[in-house]
């Protein structure tokens, strides 16, 4: 989906028990390693020897301990809203021996940024961002807690996700470029009822340019996943079109609604846990812009 993956950002975030949650979300950026990982490799590239790297929207801390692994020299801070997510966010930390510069801040992005003892070298915001009503305002807050020369990365945007062929043989051809549709207006409505909502075309070089940032870069990384999938691959897609069989609701067509019944089925040998045609395939765009020394 082009709006949501790893994160905690569903359809419905208010009467979730993000503890229980916990363990799919970890499962689900793992999933996504690959991804992060060259995404890194290319932070790397202008981003040396970063001392404090920030992952402002953590969740688990999947993602915060791989720039541990990528970033050995730096001090690591997960930031969420949610503290059972935080909690699994250090004890991965602790599995993985790297504890002892990983750091967790809890609260509501982007005042709880303020909190932060240290100016930022690197602050990454992956699909964080557009859960703050005033992006702009999110934005200028975030640039604000960088170093001077310290970077922001957003991951924002890329394109929706692929599972399925077009025409998988039941219902009608062409069910997630439907579904993409009903999506793309869930969206909208989701952003509009935001607490201080302002509408912002999603212009991410030219938004970050007018937070007081320089030297904008944009690339887009593929997730490639090949049928026949993983395990962890189909319980992903499972756990995708369950979340949209259930946040899309009423929107749905009945006989798509009917499609993904059979999809999301373990006993039909047409579902996603069965059929031999799953893949994943989604491109995911990170935009960086640097702080003027």
């Amino acid at each position: 989906m082009a709006h949501d993956h790893h994160h905690k950002h569903g359809h419905d975030t208010t009467d979730i028990d993000w503890s229980e949650q916990g363990p799919l979300l970890e499962a689900q950026a793992e999933l996504f390693a690959p991804v992060y990982e060259r995404a890194m490799a290319w932070l790397a590239k202008e981003v040396t020897e970063p001392g404090l790297i920030v992952d402002a929207g953590s969740g688990p801390g999947v993602v915060s301990c791989l720039f541990a692994e990528a970033f050995p020299g730096a001090r690591i801070v997960a930031v969420d809203g949610t503290e059972p997510l935080l909690d699994r966010a250090r004890e991965r930390a602790a599995r993985q021996g790297v504890a002892d510069r990983f750091d967790t801040l809890a609260g509501e992005l982007p005042g709880v940024l303020e909190e932060l003892e240290y100016p930022a070298d690197l602050l990454w915001a992956s699909r964080s961002l557009h859960h703050l009503g005033d992006q702009r305002a999110g934005l200028t807050a975030f640039a604000e807690r960088l170093a001077p020369g310290g970077t922001l990365a957003l991951l924002e945007g890329g394109l929706p996700s692929r599972f399925l062929p077009r025409d998988i043989g039941i219902g009608r051809p062409g069910l997630q470029a439907r579904l993409d549709a009903l999506e793309e207006e869930w969206f909208a409505r989701m952003r509009a009822g935001l607490p201080g909502s302002v509408a912002e075309t999603e212009d991410w070089p030219a938004l970050l340019t007018s937070a007081g940032l320089k030297h904008t870069r944009t690339r887009s990384f593929l997730l490639d996943l090949p049928a026949p999938v993983t395990d962890r691959a189909r319980a992903y897609v499972a756990a995708s079109l369950s979340r949209l069989r259930d946040g899309l609701g009423d929107a749905l067509d009945p006989e798509d609604r009917s499609t993904l019944d059979r999809l999301l089925d373990p006993s039909d040998p047409a579902s996603v846990h069965h059929r031999p045609d799953v893949f994943v395939l989604g491109a995911y765009t990170v935009h960086t812009a640097v702080r003027p020394l």
